[in-house]
């Protein structure tokens, strides 16, 4: 997306940050293939790589297992600042070839969010039962992507709303059983797949009892939605250095409310309502926001540094969109950060 130049990272970000008083918070980094340079758009370099591993540890980053995050922002207790987490989606074989062994080596903990059915079908490219388990005495957690991977908040072809909770609830759930049979044990954790969802998903998640996670950018704090939770995406021109630094260092925007909360839309155009708390260490006079593909996109204050409106001027393209808030903190070297996922439909 091209409106991540627009933040002018470039300067900002050379030494670690400085601390900065924040709700409590931590960055979730989503990370899918190792060294697959045949797949752009979702693999890291392994150079690329190894620089963030390095980046973290001599800049003071404490990698946390996600299991000590998700518990301290569920009691509200302190987390120290740059604090992150790794997660990994689909459960592919490189990360067992590639990512494992520079993961491993330094000691880090990590996720992974398992999509079933391709493990159990043995499918070329994807881990085995084996290797997770030697992972997971390692340092390694996995947890539940669905067993299809399939748009799990789309509904098939004649397909009513009762037929369709009953598909995507076996599916979530096989995938489940699968993990705990196989691994002995998984935390009520899901990662929709494609980072789709629509409120009736998110809903049905919650009430089988995960805290889920969508692909929406930003850090996860106290005030974040436990039912889609933000990871940043770690693929291609995203991954590379400068902007991981950037994103390493971000606080979250102390989001109150975002309306509509469902990302799904039949507006090429859609507005959002934001309400924010306060944020003494951000200068919300200098918030900015953008939209997938169209960089910077105006934002009209019904109420100076507490009620926003956003509404990109040109039309989204169907499928996934976001938009973008983000703010500078008083130093001007970190900043405070928000996006809102989009699901046009036609």
């Amino acid at each position: 997306m091209r409106w991540l130049t627009a933040l002018a990272v470039g300067a900002a970000l050379a030494a670690p940050p400085a601390p900065v008083h924040a709700e409590p918070h931590a960055v979730v980094f989503m990370y899918h293939r190792f060294g697959e340079g045949r797949y752009p758009s979702t693999n890291v370099d392994l150079d690329v790589f190894a620089a963030h591993l390095d980046y973290l540890a001599g800049a003071g980053y404490r990698v946390a297992p996600l299991a000590e995050v998700l518990g301290a922002l569920e009691a509200g207790a302190e987390l120290p600042d740059r604090t992150v987490t790794i997660t990994v989606d689909d459960a592919f074989r490189s990360l067992y070839e590639n990512g494992y062994p520079l993961l491993k080596a330094r000691g880090l903990p990590f996720t992974v969010f398992v999509c079933t059915d391709p493990v159990d079908q043995g499918r070329r490219g994807y881990l085995t039962w084996d290797q997770m388990r030697e992972m997971a005495a390692h340092g390694a957690t996995f947890a539940n992507h669905s067993a299809s991977h399939d748009h799990l908040a789309d509904r098939r072809p004649g397909e009513d709303e009762d037929a369709w909770r009953r598909r995507v609830t076996a599916d979530i759930l096989r995938a489940q059983d699968r993990l705990e049979t196989e691994l002995g044990g998984a935390p009520r954790w899901f990662a929709y797949p494609y980072g789709e969802y629509d409120r009736a998903l998110a809903d049905l998640v919650a009430g089988l009892g995960f805290t889920a996670f969508g692909q929406q950018s930003g850090p996860v704090g106290v005030r974040s939605d436990p039912r889609a939770l933000p990871r940043f995406p770690m693929g291609g021109p995203y991954a590379n250095p400068e902007q991981f630094r950037t994103k390493a260092a971000t606080l979250p925007l102390p989001v109150v409310s975002a309306e509509p909360w469902d990302p799904v839309t039949r507006d090429r155009r859609p507005s959002l309502e934001v309400v924010l708390a306060p944020a003494p260490g951000a200068r919300l006079d200098e918030l900015a926001a953008f939209a997938s593909g169209q960089g910077p996109v105006p934002v009209v204050w019904a109420e100076p540094g507490r009620r926003l409106r956003v509404r990109a001027p040109a039309d989204l393209p169907e499928g996934r969109s976001r938009y973008n808030l983000t703010a500078p903190d008083r130093a001007r070297q970190r900043y405070y950060w928000y996006s809102h996922p989009w699901l046009v439909r036609p």
